[in-house]
């Protein structure tokens, strides 16, 4: 089974070969948890999509800023998953301080969901300082109110998908997130045109959906930790008012800048469907369509990162120097080579993607397709650099080092990033191509510097002593 080739059960890989096996048992159901995740996302789209353009263009918008918190608030409790690994690298049966990192993750993903469901709830203001058109405003607006209380089930079950993770069971998270598919198309589908004698909702029924969607997450990951023997042993929910401040505080210290990092670049892509909404209806449902395409092949090597921070941190925290380098180097060999299909995929394929979500050869839809395939031309050309920064976040994760990458990625997002798809965007006739190119240039930038920095981790201090 996948849980006895774990690094808590077994010795540390000492060659490539070995350690690229450890990697892959630990990232491939990450991985697949992470598409499962996108497809439960990506029924929200289909259904809407049905609707409408003016439906697609309101929900993307709402979409935007409740994915801009929620990747933040998941990057914030994040920092769990370094500190889970180093933990059970040094001792690898240490029960109390991991339990005490998820007990303060989860107090944390309490509060900042309250703080996030406040910046939701004066979404309408947001959309409306940004030049939105008004109707598509309001419905943006009214499709947020009911989507936020989606926010503290998603953080929430996204700490637990760390714990079980980190000790070995990661096909949990994939099953669970199996689950949440089946459940949001049946919500789907009951709720946004009406069956079983319920009355058809259109777009606030898909946000019901995906409340009841994320909260059937949550209690699953609860039941099976209190099911499975191994993982009840932590005893998670007992004593789940005593504070730990010391852990409080490092968790936001880790924290804070991996939030932060994950707000630049999700900022990045939702700053884009704020220009997109200005340049044009549909180019931005057409914008909405192709970074579905772009956002479901990075899961790939988001589950890479994600595995290369486990991988890292174990090794960080046993002092091993080589397991270091060899997590490393695996992590990005596997998560470079992946998007290197991907993106020959999307060059030679686009429009069989794009059938997923629309009808390509509808009349009515040729608009919207035409621009999401220049959109995904520019897509497949940024997917190595994509790959590249995700998993070199990952690793650098792993050794703790979160502040550096975190001005990084503000500055490669943001000034490089966003300032060129400002630029030809809105000041050349490339417009919506222009906002894409923008979007390539910032990642490119990113994984430049991020790439270099681990490269240099010995020489900046990065390594244990």
């Amino acid at each position: 089974m996948l849980e006895q080739a774990h690094p808590l059960t077994a010795a540390p890989p000492q060659t490539f070969r070995a350690e690229f096996r450890a990697t892959l048992a630990l990232a491939w159901p990450l991985a697949a948890a992470n598409l499962l995740q996108m497809l439960v996302h990506a029924v929200d789209v289909i259904f809407v999509a049905r609707l409408g353009d003016a439906a697609l263009a309101a929900s993307s918008l709402g979409v935007a800023i409740f994915g801009l918190l929620l990747w933040t608030g998941t990057g914030l409790v994040g920092a769990s998953a370094p500190l889970i690994a180093a933990e059970l690298g040094r001792r690898k049966h240490s029960v109390r301080e991991v339990r005490r990192t998820v007990r303060m993750a989860l107090w944390i993903s309490l509060l900042v969901s309250l703080v996030f469901m406040g910046v939701c709830a004066a979404g309408g203001p947001i959309m409306r300082a940004t030049g939105q058109e008004p109707e598509l405003t309001r419905h943006a607006a009214s499709f947020l109110l009911i989507l936020m209380w989606g926010m503290f089930p998603m953080i929430a079950a996204s700490v637990l998908r760390i714990f079980v993770s980190a000790l070995g069971r990661p096909t949990i998270a994939t099953a669970i997130t199996f689950l949440a598919l089946f459940v949001n198309v049946f919500g789907n589908w009951v709720l946004v045109f009406g069956h079983l004698g319920l009355p058809a909702l259109g777009l606030h029924g898909s946000a019901l959906s995906s409340i009841l969607t994320s909260t059937a997450m949550l209690i699953a990951y609860v039941v099976v930790i209190q099911s499975d023997r191994r993982l009840r042993r932590y005893r998670l929910f007992g004593n789940w008012w005593r504070s730990e401040w010391s852990r409080f505080t490092e968790i936001l210290r880790i924290g804070t800048p991996i939030g932060l990092t994950i707000l630049a670049e999700a900022g990045l892509f939702t700053g884009a469907a704020f220009l997109m909404g200005r340049i044009g209806e549909a180019q931005l449902a057409g914008h909405t369509i192709a970074l579905q395409i772009a956002a479901l092949a990075f899961q790939i090597p988001f589950g890479v990162a994600q595995a290369a921070t486990i991988r890292v941190g174990l090794a960080y925290g046993a002092g091993d120097r080589r397991g270091i380098a060899l997590a490393g180097r695996a992590s990005l060999g596997l998560g470079i080579g992946f998007m290197a299909l991907t993106a020959l995929s999307m060059w030679l394929f686009p429009s069989l993607f794009l059938s997923i979500y629309v009808d390509v050869g509808d009349p009515k839809n040729a608009l919207l397709v035409g621009f999401a395939m220049q959109f995904l031309v520019v897509a497949a050309a940024f997917q190595l650099f994509d790959g590249a920064q995700t998993v070199a976040a990952g690793v650098l994760r792993g050794l703790q080092d979160t502040r550096i990458p975190m001005l990084i990625a503000v500055c490669g997002y943001w000034i490089a990033g966003y300032g060129t798809a400002i630029y030809l965007g809105f000041w050349t006739p490339m417009a919506g191509v222009g906002v894409w190119i923008g979007l390539a240039v910032g990642l490119v930038v990113v994984a430049a510097l991020l790439l270099t920095r681990w490269r240099m981790r010995g020489r900046l201090g990065l390594l244990p002593c």
